[in-house]
């Protein structure tokens, strides 16, 4: 199976910066731990303009992020592994699957505790993490086991979205969001109309975030509806669609999201951080994504098969998409932002970002460690 050159190196950009991300981790962690502890976890809550640097790195910067999601789900819709029913049907029922059966293990869990509005966080799937881990695989890894776990993690991020957009904004005002969803109409029409100057879509995209920010609704959403208002065209390297996405793989994958996990992952391991491991929130993040993601994958996937939805393609086999489910497990960089939309008290997201942490490395290395022993017998059997 090809692979197009704009899903090639989108892979190839989240791959290096699924590697930078686990360093940058690993980096935030050790030094909120150590001697520089206090200075550095007070960096990222120095105030600019009213809000902490924290704050603007993930309501601003992450926009960006999420403008870039939307424009590779645009693609994946219009010209990629979506745009034909059949073969979209697969990957969008395994992210169902993965999104609900996560949600369904974590209520079960903590229904009627102070931590049941969690139940967002495992659902979605850390699209540079699980790609950087894939990639570790090299070439014996299949080309439509490639577009299927990024299809996968798209939708699962799509799906989060939707999630942070109806059930973790709040003190709504109508008059901002009338706004934001106006300039969002305009841009629209001037779509339909075959407006192509990327500037003007830039400058009223920034006025559709700033009044979704001032709205309740959380800011980050208008990155979504920016791409989708972007111009797609005929998806060649001219379009402006294309050229902005070209132009932020790099940003984002090597600045904006390893940037957000300096901010977010200088977590201090105090006295019985291990007792929150054992909490219900905590119990509920692990099991909704080492347990429910590959079970809700599989199962919705063999029961779409069976009934004759849909099929598997040529070269993936139920082994790998259970490796596929498996790699879903890697939340980390959107379980982590629902995670501060869910919460608000500081221990339960302290305890929620360690188990995201401690099952996202779990999963990565089960799934690296499955995968490698099955495209091996693959591999010698060929």
């Amino acid at each position: 199976m090809k692979l197009s050159s704009l899903f090639s190196e989108f892979f190839n950009s989240e791959k290096a910066g699924g590697i930078v991300l686990i360093f940058c981790t690993v980096f935030s962690m050790i030094l909120a731990n150590s001697g520089f502890g206090d200075s550095y976890t007070a960096f990222w809550h120095l105030q600019l303009f009213s809000h902490s640097i924290t704050h603007w790195i993930n309501d601003g910067l992450m926009s960006i992020f999420f403008l870039l999601i939307g424009l590779e789900l645009e693609r994946e819709i219009y010209k990629g592994e979506l745009s034909e029913l059949k073969n979209a049907l697969l990957p969008v029922i395994a992210a169902i699957g993965g999104v609900l059966v996560p949600a369904a293990i974590y209520m079960f869990i903590n229904h009627g505790t102070p931590t049941q509005s969690g139940a967002g966080i495992p659902m979605a799937t850390d699209i540079a993490f699980a790609i950087g881990v894939l990639a570790l695989l090299g070439s014996k890894v299949p080309a439509s086991l490639k577009i299927f776990l990024t299809a996968l993690a798209v939708i699962d991020d799509l799906c989060a979205i939707l999630v942070i957009a109806f059930f973790y904004s709040s003190g709504i005002s109508f008059l901002y969001l009338g706004i934001a969803l106006g300039i969002f109409a305009g841009l629209c029409l001037l779509n339909r109309l075959k407006v192509n100057f990327l500037t003007i879509y830039i400058i009223a995209g920034i006025g559709m975030w700033y009044c979704m920010l001032q709205s309740g609704v959380h800011a980050t959403i208008s990155g979504v509806l920016l791409a989708f208002a972007i111009p797609f065209g005929d998806g060649s390297e001219g379009s402006i669609s294309y050229r902005l996405q070209h132009f932020l793989h790099k940003p984002v994958a090597f600045f904006i999201v390893p940037l957000f996990a300096l901010a977010n992952t200088a977590i201090v391991f105090g006295p019985g951080w291990t007792e929150g491991l054992l909490s219900n929130g905590s119990v509920g993040i692990i099991a909704g994504l080492a347990i429910g993601k590959p079970v809700g994958v599989m199962l919705f996937s063999f029961i779409a098969v069976a009934l004759g939805i849909c099929s598997l393609p040529g070269e993936l086999r139920w082994k790998h998409l259970l490796g596929a489910g498996i790699l879903a497990g890697i939340g980390f960089t959107m379980s982590i932002f629902v995670t501060l939309l869910a919460f608000e008290n500081e221990t339960h997201i302290a305890a929620a970002k360690i188990a995201i942490i401690a099952v996202s490395i779990l999963t990565a290395i089960s799934g690296l460690i499955y995968l490698s022993i099955i495209l091996k017998k693959t591999t010698e059997r060929v």
